[in-house]
């Protein structure tokens, strides 16, 4: 089924495979499609949610990058949305990506492909990278790192201490409106696990045995394409992974090489969620996708 929009694109509905399990996809193409894109973009979604995203945020997105000339696919993966199968973690969802990344291929002829993903579609899109040597660039979006640890050290830095320096917080404990001993607990035990989670892991271990962050660091490095970083100011998804990123010895340096751009908007919560946010991204990423991904080889 094809659909034409006033935005001068197509949608088109496909279906494509998995282990013999059924996944749907929707093709976002220019109307009036060059016989050779050079670039196009997969949409890998985070979960649990369908290939719309929150507030629309997928479908916005794929329409304006094929009206940029950028043929587009977002998609269900098993479990989710119109797809069948059962539901499985970003971790497990490599073969999902797979797949979607060879219907694009099938439908349209280009000369590289770039994975987009937000939070831990991030994730999953780089441990799928192994499955796929067609990829040729990457759109990390607030890319989730979490682990007990992590967020442990992200709310003693990014919680606890702004609550220090806010009025409100002392007004409270002086009028007794707050209770001291439960938030020193509180406290307490964040500063034992973010203590306890410094104990290193081997990046030499077994892939099984290493944690998604490593496996992650490892792929990231194995890389050699361009990247886009785009992370929020008001997002502590986006502060975990910096965190994690500045104190993991897997993850020493991997975001200082020139071929990762780095992008922020102050202000912008998660799933940039108001329609100037929204734009922000759509701009960054058409921006990269004419430069740093259109001329990579």
């Amino acid at each position: 089924m094809t659909r034409r929009l006033p935005t001068g694109t197509v949608d088109q509905a496909l279906w494509f495979d998995v282990a013999g399990t059924p996944l749907l996809g929707i093709l976002s193409l220019p109307e009036q499609a060059q016989v050779r894109q050079r670039v196009g973009v997969l949409i890998c979604v985070g979960g649990p949610q369908y290939r719309v995203g929150s507030h629309r945020q997928f479908v916005l997105l794929a329409r304006r990058l094929a009206a940029a000339g950028y043929p587009t696919l977002r998609f269900d993966y098993r479990g989710i949305g119109d797809s069948d199968g059962l539901p499985r973690s970003f971790t497990d969802v490599s073969e999902d990506i797979s797949a979607a990344s060879k219907a694009l291929l099938d439908h349209v002829v280009i000369e590289r492909m770039v994975l987009w993903g937000l939070c831990d579609a991030a994730s999953a899109a780089l441990l799928a990278l192994n499955r796929r040597s067609s990829v040729r660039g990457l759109v990390l979006v607030n890319p989730w790192m979490r682990s007990e640890a992590s967020q442990a050290a992200t709310q003693i830095k990014h919680y606890y201490g702004s609550r220090l320096w806010s009025a409100e917080f002392w007004r409270k404990l002086i009028r007794g409106q707050l209770d001291w001993r439960d938030s020193i607990g509180s406290l307490s035990k964040s500063v034992r696990i973010a203590i306890r989670g410094r104990q290193p892991v081997s990046v030499h271990a077994d892939r099984a045995e290493q944690p998604f962050q490593t496996r992650m660091a490892k792929a990231l490095q194995s890389f050699s394409g361009p990247v886009l970083l785009v992370l929020s100011g008001n997002d502590l998804t986006a502060k975990e992974f910096l965190e994690y990123a500045r104190s993991d010895a897997a993850w020493s340096g991997l975001l200082d090489q020139p071929r990762i751009t780095r992008v922020n908007l102050l202000e912008a919560d998660h799933t940039f969620s108001c329609a100037r946010w929204r734009a922000w991204v759509e701009d960054e990423t058409i921006r990269w996708l004419a430069g740093d991904a259109d001329a990579s080889r």
